[in-house]
């Protein structure tokens, strides 16, 4: 039964709550032993209890878990966006998350290991030089940036997994270099991102609702929109290629013309000879 005016607007919007809800919901469940330690760690911090040492342990949990919890989580959190932001609305959400998270369960979860290895590099390089050596402070600043850009690119690499089929390779390879070739797209996906983070800590139950799913919804948007700019670039490549092609082969056949008109005359003017010769005898 479809609603019209101001009941039908009032049914799309919680469809629409509805939806971004239950995905995010499906994400903390897949992600729950991560987050729980997450949790946990920003209530010690608030309140101040515990020490350096627990904050290591837990940090060292959360490491660990990530791979295999989150990362997957979120591939499949992206299959779900992903049928959204193309037009595809009407896709059924637990169907489609689970669906996801099978099929990229290994690439998402290696790209995990791989991310979260770099993240505590620079974690640590960040922590060193803006703490312990102040006269190298700037190149914490720099790793503190190049973190930013490797968050952003975790984005791009969750938007290739869901959208092409390729080897773990080239999903690597092609979220790293979009990133770099792209950057009024990485500001936006930053932006965006980071005003959804501010309004999460404002209301941290938003979290659990909405948050996650409208940072992947942005950031699919800002890599689909990436990617039809390069369709359309591909494609007038082709054509351009496919007509410049044409015009040789034309220049081709009228230089082959031009040659078969050249031995015409030359056999007219042998005719007229034999004509001449053929008189005078």
């Amino acid at each position: 039964m479809e609603f019209k005016g101001a009941m039908g607007g009032l049914y799309r919007v919680t469809e629409w709550i509805s939806r971004i809800a239950g995905s995010n919901i499906l994400w903390a469940l897949c992600s729950a032993p991560f987050l729980f330690f997450g949790v946990l760690k920003m209530i010690m911090l608030g309140t101040g209890a515990g020490g350096a040492n627990e904050q290591i342990t837990l940090n060292w949990a959360m490491g660990i878990l990530a791979p295999f919890t989150v990362f997957p989580a979120s591939a499949a959190l992206f299959t779900v966006v992903r049928k959204w932001v193309m037009g595809n609305t009407d896709v059924g959400t637990f169907r489609t998350f689970f669906q996801g998270y099978k099929e990229n369960y290994v690439k998402s979860m290696l790209g995990g290991v791989i991310y979260t290895l770099m993240f505590v590099v620079m974690y640590v390089d960040v922590t060193v030089y803006m703490t312990q050596m102040p006269n190298f402070r700037i190149v914490g600043i720099l790793m503190l940036v190049l973190m930013i850009l490797l968050s952003v690119s975790m984005f791009n690499f969750f938007s290739i997994v869901v959208h092409y089929q390729m080897g773990f390779k080239q999903v690597m390879t092609n979220s790293i270099l979009l990133t770099i070739a792209r950057p009024i797209r990485v500001f936006s996906t930053l932006i965006a991102a980071a005003v959804l983070v501010y309004i999460g800590l404002r209301y941290p139950a938003l979290y659990f609702i909405c948050i996650p799913t409208l940072i992947a919804m942005a950031a699919f948007f800002n890599f689909y929109a990436t990617y039809n700019k390069l369709q359309l670039q591909v494609e007038k490549k082709k054509l351009k290629e496919q007509e410049e092609a044409e015009a040789a082969a034309l220049n081709n056949r009228n230089e082959y013309d031009d040659d078969d008109d050249d031995d015409d005359d030359d056999d007219d003017y042998e005719d007229e000879i034999d004509e001449k010769d053929t008189k005078r005898i």
